[in-house]
Order: structure tokens, then sequence, then C-alpha cells
């Protein structure tokens, strides 16, 4: 039914760009926040950037300025285009949707607030 495919990911070194792609399958991106969180070995899930209602974005502090997410409608895929690239992007980076929303949640970047989630992309940054 519902399925959210990552791909993309890759080795690059610091100072490269990467763009990461999620196909979604089953839903579609209305009333929905979309969009991209990561995970390292011993840390915990934390939001990178998202897409709320009426397509604004919220990012991450420590990638403001580099990621930027985007969706295309017609083909319910999203992205994340990133630049700049630093060892501490290091992770697994998994796409994930919240179910349907009537309003603006409180915490767009909380990995508890989503409900779908892809299997993730490995992305490496070498210094």
């Amino acid at each position: 039914q519902v399925q959210l495919v990552e791909s993309g990911g890759g080795s690059v070194q610091a100072g490269g760009s990467l763009k990461l792609s999620c196909a979604v399958s089953g839903i579609t991106f209305r009333s929905r926040y979309m969009g991209w969180f990561r995970q390292a070995p011993g840390k915990e899930r934390e939001g990178v950037a998202v897409i709320g209602l009426g397509g604004g974005t919220y990012s991450a502090d420590s990638v403001k300025g580099r990621f930027t997410v985007s969706q295309d409608n017609s083909k319910n895929t999203l992205y994340l285009q990133m630049n700049t690239l630093k060892p501490e992007d290091t992770a697994v980076y998994y796409c994930a949707a919240t179910i349907t929303q009537i309003g603006n949640i409180k915490t767009p970047l909380s990995a508890s607030e989503y409900n779908y989630w892809g299997q993730g992309t490995q992305v490496t940054v070498s210094s």
C-alpha cells in the first residue's frame, strides 16, 4: 500500500554535493508533512528538512543554507539537495510522511510525528 523508497545516497568528499530522491506510492502529498530525517550510529534520529502544509519548509540549523528540500507533486517524489557536505552529515537518510493533518503540527522536525518511513539510504562524507 504505502511505500517510500529513497535513492541517491553514496560516498562523497567534504564540500561535495548529493541529491536524494524519495519515490512515494500509496498516498499523495495532500495534507501531509513530508521530509527527511537522518540517523548516525549510536545517535537518535533527527529531522533534517521537511515540507509542511502549504509548501512551507523547516530545516535543522545544522543544514540550513546547505540543504534544500523540494517536492514534485505530479511525480509524488520528494527531493533533498545537499550541498557543501560535511563529515558530520554522514548518516542513513530516511524519507518520511505524516498521516493526513487538519492543521499545522508543533514539531515538524520531530521523528515521532511521522508515520510512514522509507528504508533509508546511506550518505557518507569523507574529509
